[in-house]
């Protein structure tokens, strides 16, 4: 490819690279596995989520303002699920 030359911030030569080779994986039949199992955790998974959550809730220097609007259970799934933010 010859000498490497500085783009900068913004570099445009990376960006095409990194959008191909995110295109060519989400298209391979591996990708489309990878979608199709994403979110799929066991319970032991799902417990180290909700402590890893809890423990950055708590070094948090203020909540979400999402966490304290309407809702029951602010943080759980189900609200994060109903959410119209798509």
């Amino acid at each position: 490819m010859g000498t490497a030359r500085n783009e900068g911030e913004g570099n445009k030569t990376a960006d095409r690279n990194y959008r191909e080779a995110t295109k060519e994986f989400v298209e391979s039949e591996r990708g489309q596995q990878e979608i199709k199992n994403a979110g799929n955790v066991s319970p032991s998974e799902e417990r180290d989520i909700q402590r890893a959550e809890e423990q950055a809730k708590q070094r948090a220097k203020e909540h979400d303002p999402e966490e304290t609007r309407g809702g029951s259970n602010p943080g759980s799934s189900e609200s994060r699920a109903g959410s119209s933010r798509n």
